[in-house]
């Protein structure tokens, strides 16, 4: 009887989780060429879930951002901040020495749920890219509550790792050349 509670229990969480929506950016592209690569967002909000003011979503740990660079949909405002801001109930990992990046929603028409929000793009220079993390806040279709999400998306690398293996190069190439003299 407890076991069956139990699996009981479990499914209703999940199926109310299945049931859930999102806002969810994904990285569409990186374009441009050195020393300014565009990356480009495209955020979706899912069935349940409605855009309303205030509502936004923070892309963690961007690396660098070339100042002004930005481009959103209309009804979108951009900032940045090294620490969050943050969807509550989540729990990104957030390096306070790197960007974050936040578009919130300040357009007066709710945006309901199943609808592309457009691209969100910011400029940096680095095109090479890794894992990081996003949380965002909506509000359920019915508008009676938040909810927050929590996921993965593309970030650019941080520039000095992304220089470690031309600095590799580099030493190796020095180091070689002082065992060479060393020899003679």
């Amino acid at each position: 009887m407890r076991k069956g509670f139990v699996v009981g229990l479990v499914l209703l969480a999940s199926g109310m989780l299945i049931a859930r929506g999102d806002i969810i950016p994904t990285l569409s592209s990186v374009t441009g060429s050195s020393p300014d690569f565009h990356w480009n967002y495209a955020a979706n909000v899912t069935v349940d879930e409605t855009v309303t003011h205030g509502d936004f979503f923070t892309i963690y740990d961007f690396s660098s951002i070339k100042p002004t660079t930005t481009m959103q949909p209309v009804g979108w405002t951009f900032s940045t901040a090294l620490v969050g801001p943050t969807a509550p109930l989540t729990t990104p990992t957030d390096n306070p020495s790197r960007w974050n990046l936040t578009w919130t929603y300040t357009g007066s028409t709710p945006i309901p749920g199943q609808a592309a929000l457009g691209i969100f793009s910011a400029v940096t220079g680095i095109d090479q890219l890794k894992a990081g993390q996003f949380t965002a806040q909506a509000t359920l279709s019915s508008g009676l509550s938040k909810v927050s999400n929590i996921g993965a998306v593309s970030v650019p690398v941080p520039e000095s790792a992304a220089l470690f293996p031309i600095i590799g190069i580099c030493a190796l190439a020095a180091f070689s050349t002082l065992l060479r003299r060393q020899r003679a």
